[in-house]
């Protein structure tokens, strides 16, 4: 194809790229380089009888046309990324300095609030990940096996989950585990103490959602592969089979190596999806155990009259490079398999 064919056709898609996502991001990265102004205090003094008295309120008037002088805000620089709200290197040094196990200096690192949705937003990823690819294919490999009058309402009932809206599907199992719900008095009978909750538990709350997590992507992950199997070479099964080849073994010598390109691409969906963790925090008012990095996006925009557009900035931009240290290896996997199939 000539580079001019291959310009135009490739225009509409670039643009639509640069509009929609590169734009927003290098926004995103400016206004994260902002503080808001500080409000203009007045001092005033007034005197009676008793004495003079001191004063202080707000020159709304200077606050307000200071804001439309500079309407980003007042330049922060990377300051926003390196506060303790962030990547609190201050903090961190402190803490390094001053404790003398690994225990103590993980305890005060987990208490700041960048930190501690981190650690819990890679503990989500690094679980459900590869659970929901590992029993995605094993169910696509199960339901690609039944007979044809079983397939069609297995394949339904696999995909319930996928078709419930993730804010139902998560309050839902809140329900469920609270102490009134099936799953919560189940507990408590097991274990015969009533006060008993999952919702009371920083590891159980952890594990919960976890739990929903895998539940909710597994759909993806079956149909994706369920899929690719009508693809694979009944030839070459056929073959593996003759040579004396158990079930076992033509699923992983014949057909996973024949799915290996989508489970690159399962993996890279599951991977951004998962690190931008969200509803089931929400759903599960699980905040007091649980938070996420797109959590704390949210609540920095939510402050009562007073969103804070920089922390936020600085927290998407912070994800966005989480986001693409994940993806690297599996891209760079997808970047050699293309070129050793090219060579």
């Amino acid at each position: 194809m000539k580079h001019r064919t291959f310009f135009w056709f490739i225009l509409p898609t670039l643009s639509a790229m640069i509009l929609f996502i590169a734009l927003p991001i290098v926004s995103v990265f400016l206004q994260s380089l902002f503080v808001q102004h500080e409000q203009v205090l007045v001092v005033s003094e007034s005197c009676g009888p008793f004495g003079c008295k001191e004063s202080t309120k707000v020159d709304l008037e200077a606050t307000e046309k200071l804001r439309e002088e500079a309407p980003m805000g007042q330049y922060n620089g990377l300051g926003t990324y390196i506060n303790r709200s962030h990547l609190a290197f201050a903090e961190v040094g402190n803490a390094w300095g001053s404790t003398t196990t690994f225990g103590e200096f993980w305890d005060q690192v987990f208490d700041l609030p960048f930190y501690n949705a981190l650690i819990f937003t890679l503990t989500y990823t690094a679980i459900v990940t590869p659970l929901v690819l590992v029993l995605g294919l094993a169910i696509a490999i199960g339901v690609n096996g039944l007979p044809k009058l079983m397939k069609g309402p297995s394949i339904f009932v696999s995909l319930l989950p996928f078709l419930v809206t993730p804010l139902v599907g998560s309050l839902i199992l809140f329900w469920m585990v609270d102490g009134d719900g099936v799953i919560g008095a189940t507990i408590q009978l097991i274990f015969d103490d009533p006060n008993l909750s999952l919702k009371a538990s920083t590891a159980l709350t952890w594990t919960m959602l976890i739990v929903y997590g895998v539940w909710h992507t597994l759909p993806f992950s079956f149909i994706t592969f369920y899929a690719g199997l009508q693809t694979v070479p009944s030839d070459t099964l056929e073959a593996a089979q003759i040579d004396g080849a158990s079930k076992w073994q033509r699923t992983i010598f014949v057909v996973v190596p024949h799915l290996m390109p989508l489970v690159s691409f399962v993996t890279l969906m599951l991977l951004m999806d998962n690190f931008r963790v969200f509803e089931p925090i929400v759903s599960f008012s699980a905040e007091a155990h649980a938070r996420s990095l797109s959590w704390i996006i949210y609540n920095d925009l939510r402050e009562s009259g007073n969103p804070l557009y920089g922390s936020a900035g600085a927290t998407s931009m912070l994800t966005i490079i989480g986001v693409v240290i994940l993806l690297t290896p599996v891209l760079i996997r997808t970047w050699r398999d293309f070129n050793r199939k090219a060579h």
